[in-house]
């Protein structure tokens, strides 16, 4: 609620005339700046937002691949080349969720595809992410011969309840079902029960986070939650970790 009244609005009409009342209403109440146009810009303008989004996380995102495959730290990478005053690189992780970023430029491409190319490029490269953490966990496996995993966070982003479209929740799904006899301890400090979609595996039991961590043989960071940063990095001692946020880097 506080955003609606303090976050600038686009005000979009199908009418100069509905334009005008929109805006009006908005005036009421919004202390932000106000900025009306037609319609379709407005549309176009909320999801140019997300897009840039999405790009600017895949550009991350590729990066960590790039890295991984060279034998770089993208973590130190990234904090070098941002030292540049005119760069500004996001953080990698297991891919994008919410109901908003991954979803938005598919309408920009549906709309134009052949115009939308990078849009496009950087949805896949997106989308991707997640198989690639997926192989991650099982080259952890192999080398450890583990039975236990414990996996931090299910929540589409930081410090929240929200599982809607989660990479972390459809990493967990997915080598929960493919990994049969691997015992995954789900820690997610933001829910109660596990979700619908992990109901129902034998092999997927919700647990305290530190007795997740204490019972694994991997530990595999799905969501940096301010339980997990404040962890003391002793209790990862002998563990092998798969940090997709670069938490303990």
């Amino acid at each position: 609620m506080e955003e609606l009244r303090t976050n600038d609005r686009i005000i979009g009409g199908q009418t100069e005339e509905a334009t005008k009342r929109a805006t009006a209403v908005y005036a009421t109440f919004c202390k932000a700046e106000l900025l009306p146009t037609d319609d379709v810009t407005a549309e176009m303008a909320q999801l140019t937002e997300n897009s840039f989004r999405d790009v600017n996380i895949a550009f991350a995102n590729e990066l960590s691949l790039i890295a991984d495959n060279l034998g770089i730290n993208v973590w130190e990478l990234i904090n070098l080349a941002n030292h540049h005053p005119r760069v500004n690189i996001l953080q990698p992780g297991p891919g994008v969720g919410g109901h908003c970023i991954a979803v938005d430029p598919w309408f920009i491409v549906s709309a134009d595809p052949e115009n939308s190319k990078l849009i496009h490029t950087a949805r896949k490269v997106n989308d991707g992410k997640p198989k690639w953490v997926i192989d991650k966990v099982k080259e952890a496996i192999s080398e450890t011969n583990a039975s236990k995993v414990a996996v931090l966070g299910l929540a589409f982003k930081a410090d929240i309840d929200d599982l809607r479209g989660s990479p972390a929740l459809s990493i967990t799904v997915d080598i929960a079902e493919e990994l049969e006899s691997i015992h995954f301890l789900v820690a997610e400090p933001n829910v109660k029960e596990l979700p619908k979609r992990l109901k129902g595996f034998e092999n997927a039991e919700l647990m305290n986070y530190e007795e997740a961590i204490a019972g694994a043989d991997v530990i595999l960071l799905l969501v940096d939650h301010k339980e997990f940063k404040a962890l003391d990095k002793s209790v990862l001692n002998g563990k092998k970790l798969v940090d997709t946020k670069g938490l303990w880097n």
